[in-house]
């Protein structure tokens, strides 16, 4: 019996996936009831121990070509099958037939997978579109889930991956996900910008309303209405010329008298 066997063993016997350090603490405990001369060796045995012999385990199951392999998730270490036996594990368990997720769900997914945690209105900002019934699919999957609220009006919920949506597309971690560090950089649209262009844009109207109104040119009186404002006043001056000629009149014809008289006895006294 080597070590290499019994990992492989408590790997195949773990009703869940296993740790490398929870296989360490199961062999430790074994080895010291164990008669085997090697099991005095295993009563010390670290994680990292087991982590090199489940590397050299996986090496052994590609070389050999077995029909399952070693997969790592989140939860610890597992066996599963490989891909190209897919068909016949789906006819001995037809009622097992994954449902394919719509290329709606997976875009959804794919934001809250690199963007997480995610509210939905930042979700409906990037795609467009409502994003309600799509959400719930994916939780009733229990490939997303509410990972709390964020800090923000109304305190909408954040989402998040679960656990499942790991094992299910073999990752261990987030950044395991292809181009993980170039995606969660990428600027993408948010509700609050959003919701600043849709306000700049109901102001933006009255603004120029404002404008058009300060800019407007003064209109000028039209040219009839110049010619009525300024014929009073040529009567004015005509009335006004009019009464003075008529004033000099009354002198002179006021004086006429007098010199008459005066010329009257001058002749008067030369006779």
């Amino acid at each position: 019996m080597e070590l290499i066997q019994i990992v492989e063993a408590l790997i195949f016997a773990a009703p869940e996936p296993i740790t490398s350090a929870e296989i360490a603490k199961a062999i430790r405990r074994a080895a010291v009831d164990s008669v085997l001369p090697a099991a005095r060796e295993w009563e010390n045995i670290t994680p990292k121990k087991v982590e090199n012999v489940i590397a050299e385990l996986g090496e052994k199951l590609v070389q050999t070509h077995c029909s399952f392999q070693l997969q790592e998730g989140p939860n610890g270490w597992r066996f599963v099958t490989c891909n190209e036996y897919a068909e016949w594990i789906r006819a001995l368990l037809p009622e097992m037939r994954p449902e394919k997720l719509s290329p709606a769900a997976l875009e959804t997914l794919a934001l809250i997978a690199y963007r997480q945690p995610i509210t939905k209105a930042d979700i409906e900002a990037v795609r467009g579109v409502s994003v309600d019934g799509t959400i719930n699919k994916l939780i009733d999957r229990s490939l997303v889930r509410v990972g709390g609220r964020a800090d923000l009006p109304g305190r909408p919920m954040l989402y998040e991956t679960t656990e499942e949506f790991m094992e299910h597309f073999g990752v261990k971690d987030l950044d395991d996900l292809p181009n993980a560090a170039e995606l969660r950089v990428v600027e993408l649209p948010t509700a609050e910008e959003e919701a600043g262009e849709e306000k700049k844009e109901e102001e933006t109207p009255a603004e120029e309303e404002t404008k058009d109104e300060s800019e407007a040119p003064t209109e000028e009186p039209s040219s009839d209405e110049a010619e009525t404002d300024e014929t009073p006043t040529d009567d004015v001056t005509s009335e006004e010329e009019a009464s003075t000629e008529a004033l000099i009149d009354e002198e002179a014809s006021e004086e006429s008298p007098e010199e008459e008289s005066d010329e009257s006895k001058t002749e008067g006294a030369e006779a």
